[in-house]
């Protein structure tokens, strides 16, 4: 500190805070939201703060000066987080010739097909049904979805689709080229949003198709990130993160009872540095972990980047390929993976 000058040391006393930031974020996968709400919306910041610290590591190495190792070393104890963040594209997002018993799967908030013009472009919700068409996944997870498009999907000879009510309108589809052999929905109380499940038959195998869409932050980044007095804002946000735990423990306790291989898709609207996202995964694969590239942004927030939709797959099941598309035709963009069964 005695070698640096009075503009260095406040970059960093500031790289000290955002270095400290990030390795308090390291803790929160084990925070339950119900305990400590607030804290748990720190979350969503944790792409934020690698990107920082990678930019305070930068600076003090282009001017040769040790504290370059307070941000590296925090960076170095977070690999893993990292791993989470960001992969290098090594290698194909296909492959020219997968086992026989190799089928694609494609989760996809589909913002009730722009229903009410959210994007103001035409025919947004012809070029996601297009889209889909051309891709043709063999199973096809879809949040968000609305019941005027149920007869589009032709291609697919098994589908379960379910509203939450009688009369609504809006609720969670998969669609599916194998058989469906059962089928259910966890019914989350007191919210709009749900979990159904979907037992398929690939080959000779069974296995558990889980569509999962978590608790809303019902947060406009356009709007509320910068006029919202924050403490609203985290106040609502740490709600939301409460109810996401009582949704995941009911998952965790339904999931648990099934003894096929199991996969899960879906909007968590969590990211995986969560407790949310930690809960639901447990010894599960994710996928972009597996085989992805970039940052497998999901999220169409401008400010950094954000991965709240998962493909999470069991441990003996094979993880192919991890795609994230860029069609900006919703708030989500659509991920898919090539998997082996067990």
């Amino acid at each position: 500190m005695k070698n640096l000058g009075f503009l260095n040391k406040i970059v960093f006393w500031v790289n000290v805070v955002f270095a400290t930031l990030l390795l308090l974020s390291y803790t929160l996968p084990f925070v339950f939201p119900k305990s400590f709400p607030s804290l748990s919306v720190l979350s969503l910041t944790v792409p934020v703060l690698i990107l920082v610290n990678i930019l305070f590591f930068l600076y003090w190495l282009l001017r040769l000066k040790k504290q370059l190792f307070l941000s590296l070393v925090i960076l170095i104890l977070g690999y893993n987080h990292i791993l989470s963040f960001y992969r290098l594209p090594v290698g194909g997002s296909t492959v020219e010739k997968g086992p026989a018993d190799a089928f694609s799967v494609m989760s996809y908030n589909v913002r009730l097909f722009n229903r009410y013009e959210w994007i103001p472009e035409k025919d947004i919700d012809n070029k996601i049904l297009n889209f889909l068409g051309r891709e043709s996944p063999d199973v096809l997870c879809l949040q968000e979805f609305y019941y005027e498009k149920e007869d589009m999907f032709s291609q697919y000879a098994y589908r379960y689709i379910k509203y939450k009510t009688k009369n609504q309108k809006t609720g969670q589809a998969i669609f599916s080229k194998f058989p469906i052999v059962d089928r259910g929905s966890l019914e989350f109380p007191n919210t709009g949003n749900n979990a159904i499940f979907a037992d398929i038959v690939s080959e000779d195998d069974t296995i558990r198709v889980y569509n999962l869409h978590l608790e809303s932050l019902r947060i406009n980044p356009e709007k509320e990130v910068t006029q919202e007095e924050s403490e609203r804002m985290f106040r609502r946000m740490g709600l939301s993160f409460t109810i996401q735990q009582n949704q995941a423990e009911l998952f965790r306790k339904h999931s648990k009872q099934c003894s096929f291989p199991k996969i899960v898709c879906g909007d968590f609207n969590n990211t995986q540095y969560s407790n949310i996202y930690r809960q639901v995964r447990g010894d599960m694969k994710d996928t972009f972990e597996e085989a992805g590239k970039g940052f497998g942004r999901t999220f169409n927030f401008k400010y950094f980047p954000l991965r709240i939709d998962f493909i999470l797959v069991d441990p003996e099941i094979e993880v192919l390929t991890h795609n994230t598309f860029s069609h900006t035709y919703s708030d989500h963009f659509p991920i898919t993976a090539t998997l082996a069964s067990p």
